[in-house]
């Protein structure tokens, strides 16, 4: 017989995990937010990108989402980063597309299956008034099955696959997109 769960899969009689507090990055954290995208790098599964990515090459797409309108943020537990999560620009320049948004996150290794990619993409869906965000999408591995099921659990479906549009060294997958409209 399974056991019962709190909602968030872990077992009834384990210890809750405190809500990480969410704050927008600053770009000191660069080397925390590369930290954990390389976790994600090394899953083979979890991001398109095959090798490490450094920080001096991510400067640039950090001034890019400025906090008006396409913010980053840090989810953090006692000063320790937990995660991250983004909202970029669809098509930058073609303002019939302003209205949209894509959405990504990434969680630590050590900090997973802890409510944190939950608490993150939850604090973005609730931004996106204030942002003028009408409706968000997420590009995807296939595979990367915890992702879609985080953003399945928030109304998110699946608008279209790439079929074999990904391959890690012979081995291919299809490139999701998921998206929602997240107000009218």
């Amino acid at each position: 017989m399974p056991k019962p769960t709190h909602g968030n899969g872990k077992a009834a009689g384990a210890p809750r995990v405190a809500a990480p507090h969410i704050r927008r990055a600053a770009e000191a954290d660069l080397p925390a937010m590369i930290d954990i995208y390389n976790q994600a790098v090394a899953l083979k599964g979890a991001t398109a990108d095959l090798t490490p990515v450094r920080v001096a090459d991510r400067y640039r797409w950090f001034a890019e989402h400025t906090p008006e309108r396409y913010p980053i943020w840090v989810a953090e537990r006692g000063g320790q980063m937990l995660g991250w999560c983004s909202l970029s620009a669809y098509r930058p320049g073609r303002m019939a597309l302003r209205h949209t948004a894509e959405i990504s996150y990434y969680i630590a290794e050590d900090s997973r299956r802890q409510g944190v990619g939950t608490a993150l993409v939850q604090f973005a869906i609730d931004q996106c008034e204030r942002l003028d965000i009408k409706t968000l999408f997420a590009l995807l591995v296939e595979i990367n099955t915890p992702s879609i099921r985080l953003l399945e659990k928030f109304g998110f479906t699946r608008w279209g696959l790439m079929p074999k549009a990904v391959d890690f060294g012979g081995e291919e997958c299809g490139h999701a997109i998921y998206g929602k409209r997240v107000r009218p």
